[in-house]
């Protein structure tokens, strides 16, 4: 059986693993599902309809899974899908999707600081942080390893590169390109993210090609960026390089632009 504080209040349509613990004033509402190892200190609110996979660890006063706060939401039944080992620190914000049918989904092993916030329909990947009070509006999708350093604030729509570095009090208008680092008012592109690359086990090639992209892409009186794409594929040594082609791929299929 579940280790259930006597003050918490659990909708009798949840559905608790044998081993969640679940802390004093905390409130699990209907269509909640909590996997195996999950633990809730105090005064955690989760709504539904949710499901949180299995080893995932909430703060007092996180609040996950509440309905969406689009204005156009009107009460359907829309979701939120969180997968396995993520942390949600205090008052951490976690909001369910707009329209009916619709996922706010949220991938495993990430880290949500203080008063961190996803809104509506984002889609968070794996090894994700949000800093403190660090805020991502609706829509957003937000790659695997990223990291949103305090305060950021990402404009709905906006994609978030895998391996990238947001700055601190960051205004994120536009796409950020992957295994790059962006920061300022407005973000723009200041380096690659060495340093987290090297520490994740790139290849030194992987990194060599990613600062040609740099270079030819994102350094100021560089090409057009049909041209300068083009000089990076034709390159010889680098062109077939996959993480420059993943960079290629993500700024030719960017729809809001990106930061330069």
């Amino acid at each position: 059986m579940a280790d259930i504080h006597p003050s918490a209040v659990i909708h009798p349509t949840a559905k608790l693993a044998d081993d969640v613990q679940i802390g004093p004033f905390c409130v699990v509402g209907p269509n909640v599902t909590l996997g195996p190892g999950c633990i809730l200190h105090s005064h955690v609110v989760l709504e539904g309809p949710s499901t949180f996979g299995k080893g995932n660890i909430f703060y007092p006063f996180a609040v996950i899974g509440l309905r969406s706060q689009d204005l156009k939401y009107s009460g359907e039944p829309t979701w939120l899908v969180v997968g396995d080992n993520n942390t949600f620190r205090e008052n951490c914000n976690i909001n369910r999707a707009t329209s009916p049918g619709d996922k706010t989904v949220i991938g495993s092993n990430n880290l949500f600081l203080i008063n961190s916030h996803i809104g509506h329909d984002c889609i968070v990947g794996d090894h994700v942080i949000l800093s403190g009070f660090a805020a991502a509006a609706g829509h957003v999708q937000i790659g695997d390893y990223a990291i949103l350093s305090g305060c950021a604030a990402i404009h709905q729509f906006v994609r978030i590169g895998e391996h990238s570095l947001v700055g601190g009090v960051a205004r994120v208008p536009q796409d950020v390109p992957p295994f790059t680092i962006v920061e300022g008012h407005p973000a723009t592109v200041r380096a690659i993210n060495t340093i987290g690359l090297s520490r994740r086990g790139f290849a030194e090639d992987d990194i060599k090609a990613l600062k040609q992209c740099y270079k030819k892409i994102f350094l100021k009186g560089s090409a057009h960026l049909s041209e300068a794409i083009a000089t990076l594929k034709a390159d010889p040594k680098y062109g077939t390089n996959p993480c420059l082609l993943r960079m290629v791929q993500f700024l030719e299929t960017s729809e809001r632009g990106f930061c330069h």
